[in-house]
């Protein structure tokens, strides 16, 4: 009898197709609830705390949030580097939750790409650049002269050609990153990851990097996520996703308007059970604080202080035509301005 055939990639991809919630269904990326608990020494921290996240092929995507909001969490989840506690969390097609370990090498190496902060993670520093960049592709068993042409093609693409005999060594540190990014792409993954790509590159490096990235988005249409504690990015990628407290809080997109202008609009996430969370600034300056007054307008939801006075009909008090406005309100537009 033959030994039972292991699942290839494309069995993984089927079965998860079967059993995908129908909450973004056709995302490339996607968090349903996503739930990841860790135990230190008896301690239980819950790290993501039911966070959706849907993110679309092709998509140029920044996760930002401040230290311990949960971004490298996801990122680990997303990487396959971490298992899920539950929920639901999808790459490319692939069920994160339901992967062996060898399934998970098989992902890491054919699904998606990693950068890491630091330099010295993502290159060999006794490698010439172009070595690095063949050698995901020969631990794949790629063919000696394709793995030279890919290498040679991604170092041209990211602007590091004439670096392509150099060692780590005898690079900066932006050049350092898009030989990293490069390594990345080597397999011709479906998503890029990077974590805090330019956290240790100056401010002109750090756009050289952010442009590598969003030429290889463009060129080669690979889906994008990058990490970082950087508010800044939002107008660098195509959508900034806000972590807080381990749940996904706001989005701010990028859009050309009819004069050419790039406005940026920013929104509060709504989760599926209704939840959202207000951005602090607006809850401290109005000095919100557990409970808020809520009223259902013919175009928008009102969100009042709990100590707001009620107008005589019940309602609470809210912004009286061309009057200044005294509460908040969650509306469609959101808030817009010049990215």
């Amino acid at each position: 009898m033959s030994p039972p055939r292991e699942p290839a990639l494309a069995d993984l991809e089927a079965e998860a197709a079967r059993h995908r919630p129908a909450f973004g269904r056709d995302a490339h990326v996607l968090c349903d609830n996503l739930v990841r608990i860790y135990k230190t020494e008896g301690v239980e921290v819950v790290a993501l705390q039911g966070l959706d996240l849907v993110i679309d092929a092709g998509e140029l995507v920044a996760i930002v949030g401040a230290s311990g909001s949960g971004k490298s969490t996801l990122l680990n989840v997303l990487s396959g580097l971490d298992v899920p506690t539950a929920g639901v969390a999808r790459v490319a097609g692939v069920d994160l939750l339901s992967m062996t370990a060898r399934d998970r090498l098989r992902y890491r190496r054919e699904v998606v790409g990693f950068v890491w902060q630091q330099t010295t993670r993502n290159l060999l520093p006794y490698l010439t650049a172009a070595e690095n960049v063949e050698l995901p592709m020969r631990l794949a068993g790629g063919r000696r002269r394709d793995r030279a042409a890919r290498a040679g093609e991604l170092l041209e693409l990211l602007g590091v050609a004439d670096r392509a005999r150099l060692r780590p060594g005898e690079m900066s540190g932006g050049e350092q990153q898009r030989t990293a990014i490069a390594v990345a792409l080597a397999n011709a993954p479906k998503v890029i990851l990077a974590d805090e790509p330019t956290g240790e590159l100056d401010g002109e490096t750090s756009e050289e990097v952010f442009a590598a990235l969003r030429r290889v988005n463009r060129e080669l249409g690979v889906t994008a996520v990058i990490v970082t504690h950087d508010p800044a990015v939002a107008g660098r990628v195509d959508r900034t996703v806000g972590i807080r407290d381990g749940r996904t809080s706001s989005e701010t997109l990028r859009r050309a308007s009819s004069d050419g202008r790039i406005v940026a609009e920013e929104y509060a996430v709504l989760d599926r059970a209704g939840r959202l969370q207000l951005p602090r600034d607006f809850t401290a300056a109005l000095r919100m604080e557990r409970r808020v007054r809520l009223a259902l307008e013919r175009d928008h939801i009102g969100v009042w202080p709990q100590d707001a006075e009620r107008e005589p009909g019940g309602a609470a008090d809210g912004p009286e035509p061309g009057g200044e406005e005294r509460g908040g309100a969650v509306s469609g537009p959101g808030r817009t301005g010049d990215g």
